[in-house]
């Protein structure tokens, strides 16, 4: 079209500089570098005075798509006042917009957000709507990279409705810049769903720069999933397509990638090229870039044992303001080189500063997703002081490692998640198409489309929560002599299990003791637990055949006994005749009143010794009825709730069409028990999302987020809500962890299928038992002994 235009006009036409300007800018996003300068320099030579800012504007543009930072930047200043001496609006909005991508792209992030505002403020005056988006998008960009990642997704989804109605084709820019956030927070699935997405769109069009970047985006997320090969095939994708269009700029980013993945990969040769690359992108004006590319050559040197090397890349002048990723990356580099050469110290103190930053940056995020996916962020330096506390064989220096890195999102103020209007819908649209999903299940025809929907549901609701902002607010790590006398006042026995290389270790607090004990293979011990859990499932509700049966129970008792004397036995002189309270870490699913060395133990799993100690150092809350609870489709559900009313005088229970959602929430909130039967289901995929089904909808974890008051103590009569999953840095997520997170004190939860028959006497045991004054753990003990495969847990402060 513009080729078009310029065969419709003659020379002397004023039309013919602005097209021969907007043609330079086709032909450089097509790769065709020189033919585009060549035009331009064809318009300057036509150029009236007018149009001279324009001009500036387009070739400090162009030049900064080539890499060429410092001569875009002269372009572009020059061209701001003779732009805003002509008065076209819109001319000014959009040279302030490319300016700001320079800033960014160059690390002066407060700059870029300086000339954002102003050319937002335009944008809205003369309502200028895929303007004011690209503004949106940018902000976001330079939001990610001083680490506010709420305000950075806010943004993104402010520049969504824009784009839609003008340049649906920028959309997937959008999510590339979006991925790139989620990145930030340390969620990288969710960063390489939207990049997968957004490659899909930009594979239609021809190679382009938002294309590469894209690809770039993608090593880097391939990179944080541990997939060092697919990250390099990648960033060797997008470094051959950046520089096909002459952009050695974005080349060498890539570059940079590259050799990540080799060094993810333990290739050789990393240390001296990642050297000599931090020199030439810090000639490239990319001053952050080159300090990422220092600290790899660092680390490279430190793993072949060149430690006078790592010192000298390490002296490189320190930038201002350096993001998260450096700061971590430097404390990783400077602990792995005091681990190097047996400093101790040295490795606690910079694992300590580093995880201390990690701490600062979470505690800006109010979704709980955000919160302990970022834990991923700081998985190395966490590993590397736990690893090293466990060599020097100090019990407390070790607990303090396990503490620092274990459960750290329990540990902030619980945010409520966002409530505006386009959540709710959305939340009530699940309910409902969750409950026709689960009809149709239940009749043998699975609704796939509804399933779909639902599915893409729970993607918008989570994302909503993404952008709630933290308090900052946080509770402190008590000190180790606070928990052994917490302990001795419980008559209880900690043991914190952790993995050391291939073996599990124990960390034993009792009797004013400590002591760390390695049990051996980590691998033996979960296939059994693996299989434990398997055998549990498929014994439930199923009529076997009595052989298949007889096979199922010897498998399901063997490895209760195999795990029983591979982690409990080596303690037992250690446990005596205490109370076991277990933080969750490797173990989290274990059912461990099932293991024969502990059968009428009291065992209560906590997320974290601190966690622990909280709860139980919080006064009790005034007595008030129970709140009991069936759900649909369940057999025994209804007589399970009445059985327990009539132990429990005073009890609200909700049955039939009265258990709703809604109802059951109204109740729930500020309790002191409730009572749940009903049917559960875990969402390994979504653990927001882990439900359980009431007689309109399933109450989802989600849900309970939503409480301002939690209740104090929940029985939950079900099937599989006690499983959790375990991110990195032991982070919980899932429906027990949802209240427990939310404050809830103590939950009974099962970690496996759980017999609805069976279990109703153990229910009503346990209810009589706990009436009396009996603590949780204790109580379940007692009640479960004559039900030999129960896998009911007491989760919190038992």
């Amino acid at each position: 079209m513009l080729r078009a235009a310029l065969r419709a006009i003659d020379e002397t036409d004023s039309l013919r500089p602005r097209v021969l300007i907007s043609l330079a800018a086709a032909e450089v996003q097509l790769g065709h570098r020189d033919a585009g300068f060549a035009l331009l320099d064809q318009a300057e030579a036509l150029a009236e005075p007018t149009d001279v800012g324009i001009l500036l504007q387009q070739r400090g543009l162009l030049l900064m798509l080539v890499g060429h930072l410092d001569e875009a930047l002269r372009c572009m200043d020059a061209a701001e006042p003779l732009v805003e001496a002509v008065g076209e609006p819109f001319r000014i909005a959009r040279g302030l917009l490319n300016r700001a991508m320079l800033h960014d792209l160059a690390g002066r992030i407060r700059a870029a957000l300086a000339d954002l505002d102003h050319c937002e403020r335009i944008a809205e005056a003369e309502r200028l709507p895929l303007l004011l988006a690209k503004a949106h998008l940018n902000r976001g960009h330079c939001e990610t990279l001083i680490g506010d990642i709420p305000a950075a997704l806010r943004a993104f989804d402010a520049a969504r409705p824009g784009f839609a109605e003008h340049a649906p084709g920028l959309l997937p820019v959008l999510g590339v810049d979006k991925a790139r956030a989620l990145l930030a927070a340390g969620l990288a699935d969710e960063a390489a769903t939207e990049l997968d997405s957004a490659l899909a769109l930009l594979a239609k069009s021809r190679t382009t720069h938002e294309r590469a970047e894209a690809e770039l985006t993608r090593a880097q997320t391939a990179i944080a999933q541990r997939r060092p090969a697919l990250a390099r095939a990648w960033a060797k994708r997008a470094e051959q397509r950046f520089r096909r269009r002459g952009n050695e700029t974005w080349a060498a980013v890539a570059a940079l990638t590259v050799l990540a993945a080799d060094f993810e990969a333990g290739r050789r040769g990393v240390a001296d090229r990642a050297a000599g690359l931090a020199e030439r992108l810090a000639k490239l004006g990319l001053r952050t870039d080159a300090r990422l590319a220092g600290l790899l050559a660092a680390r490279a040197c430190v793993a072949a044992g060149r430690f006078d090397d790592a010192r000298r890349h390490l002296s490189m002048r320190p930038i201002s303001r350096p993001s998260l990723d450096i700061v971590l990356s430097r404390c990783l580099t400077l602990a792995e080189l005091a681990a190097g050469q047996n400093d101790t110290g040295g490795v606690f103190t910079q694992a300590r500063a580093g995880l201390s930053a990690l701490h600062r940056h979470r505690a800006r995020f109010g979704s709980v997703d955000l919160q302990t996916g970022s834990a991923a962020l700081g998985e190395a330096l966490a590993g590397l002081g736990l690893s090293t506390a466990v060599r020097s064989g100090r019990p407390s220096t070790t607990f303090a490692w396990l503490e620092r890195s274990r459960a750290q999102a329990f540990r902030l103020r619980p945010v409520h998640p966002p409530s505006d209007e386009e959540t709710l819908d959305a939340v009530a649209e699940l309910r409902k198409r969750a409950s026709l999903a689960r009809t149709a299940e239940l009749a043998g025809h699975p609704d796939l489309a509804t399933e779909r929907r639902c599915a893409e549901l729970e993607r918008t609701i989570r994302a909503h929560g993404w952008a709630a902002d933290g308090t900052g607010e946080h509770d402190e790590q008590p000190a180790f002599r606070e928990f052994a006398e917490e302990l001795d006042a419980a008559g209880s026995c900690l043991v914190s299990f952790l993995v050391d290389r291939e073996d599990l270790v124990a960390l034993t607090i009792a009797g004013g003791r400590s002591g760390l004990t390695r049990l051996g293979s980590f691998a033996t011990v979960t296939e059994a637990a693996t299989r434990l859990r398997s055998d549990l499932d498929t014994l439930c509700g199923r009529q076997l055949p009595v052989r298949v049966a007889e096979v199922i129970t010897a498998s399901l008792r063997y490895d209760a006994t195999t795990l029983s004397d591979q982690v409990v036995a080596p303690l037992a002189a250690v446990l005596a005749d205490r109370d076991l309270v277990v933080p969750t870490g490797p173990l989290s699913a274990v059912p461990w009143g099932l293991l024969p060395r502990l059968r009428g133990r009291p065992v209560t799993v906590a997320p974290s010794a601190t966690t622990w100690l909280r709860g139980r150092r919080r006064p009790p809350r005034p007595p008030s009825g129970p709140l009991l609870v069936a759900g649909p489709n369940l057999a025994h559900a209804d007589g399970e709730v009445h059985a327990i009313a009539g132990t429990l005088p005073g009890s609200t229970a909700l049955t039939g069409p009265a258990a709703s959602v809604a109802a059951t929430l109204n109740a729930l909130d500020g309790a002191g028990i409730a009572h749940l039967a009903a049917h559960g289901h875990h969402e390994q995929a979504n653990m927001l999302f882990s439900r359980l089904d009431l007689a309109d909808g399933p109450l989802m974890a989600y849900d309970i987020h939503q409480l301002t008051t939690p209740p104090e103590h929940v029985v939950l009569s079900a099937c599989d809500v006690g499983r959790a999953i375990v991110r990195a840095g032991d982070e919980m997520l899932g429906f027990t962890a949802a209240l427990l997170y939310g404050g809830t004190k103590t939950v009974i939860a099962g970690v496996a299928r759980v017999p609805d028959d069976a279990v109703v006497d153990v229910m009503v045991r346990y209810h009589r038992i706990h009436s009396r004054g009996t603590p949780p753990a204790k109580a379940l003990a007692e009640a479960a002994t004559g039900e030999p495969f129960i896998p009911l847990v007491c989760f919190g402060s038992g």
